[in-house]
């Protein structure tokens, strides 16, 4: 088993999970609130999720496994998959296709692997540290290495956080040094838009494993940078080209003022 036969199987599960929840989207989703009304669950999270655990069950029986929406596995392997069955739930079940289906690939918690599949593009990319990020099999290239001021930023802000000075102030810091600014609801779509270019740079803090893991290595995987750092009690993530995403930490930081 090579890395290329992994990357064919994570293809394989984002793209099933990814036609699966947008087939249940057309018959009509069940949708259920978790932590606050932007924060929900709907029927075809949890089916997309079945649907790649049983088939990681078959394939990689000693792996173990991580789901968002519960899937938990203690393996034997030192190998984990880290699995988002969709991304971007809030856009997904208001009708917008900015949403996809996610999974990494870790070796002793460390990413090796990530997949992620847009159904409404057909389009689904996958890379790594040590594998070259493709779309749909053709390899995209690395990003040329610009800094913050030349680039979009994407991220996310809850608006209970404006009220907390040790989430505002590194926010305000890191966004303030971007050309514009973007939310748009889906972490791993967001990651893959910084290793295709389509947006500049990104940023977040207290993200979950599945919503890091899977686009980190696809960043990786074409040439650019994905770092955590621990600030104010958080965990913020960046990402973008080395510049830029050196730039975002000194941000987030402090070392460079807003």
């Amino acid at each position: 088993m090579t890395l290329i036969d992994d990357a064919l199987l994570a293809a394989r599960l984002v793209t099933d999970a990814a036609q699966l929840a947008a087939h249940m989207r057309t018959e009509g989703l069940e949708v259920a609130r978790k932590t606050s009304v932007s924060d929900v669950v709907t029927d075809a999270d949890h089916a997309a999720e079945k649907l790649v655990v049983e088939t990681l069950t078959t394939h990689r029986p000693a792996d173990g496994l991580l789901g968002e929406e519960g899937a938990a596995r203690d393996g034997t392997s030192g190998r984990r998959w880290v699995i988002d069955p969709v991304d971007g739930t809030y856009n997904f079940a208001s009708g917008s296709d900015y949403w996809c289906s996610a999974i990494a690939l870790t070796q002793d918690d460390v990413a090796v692997l990530g997949a992620v599949a847009h159904h409404a593009t057909g389009t689904v990319w996958v890379g790594g540290p040590d594998l070259p990020t493709t779309a749909n099999g053709e390899p995209i290239g690395d990003r040329e290495d610009l800094g913050l001021a030349h680039l979009s930023v994407a991220s996310y802000l809850h608006p209970s956080g404006i009220a907390h000075d040790h989430v505002r102030e590194p926010f305000l810091r890191a966004a303030s040094g971007a050309a514009t600014l973007r939310m748009l609801g889906s972490g791993s779509m967001d990651l893959v838009g910084v290793a295709t270019g389509r947006i500049g740079a990104w940023f977040q803090h207290s993200t979950p494993a599945w919503d890091w893991l899977p686009g980190a290595a696809i960043v990786a995987g074409a040439g650019c940078s994905a770092v955590q750092l621990e600030l104010g009690g958080l965990l913020w993530s960046a990402a973008g080209p080395p510049s830029a995403t050196r730039e975002l930490t000194a941000r987030l930081t402090g070392e460079l003022p807003a």
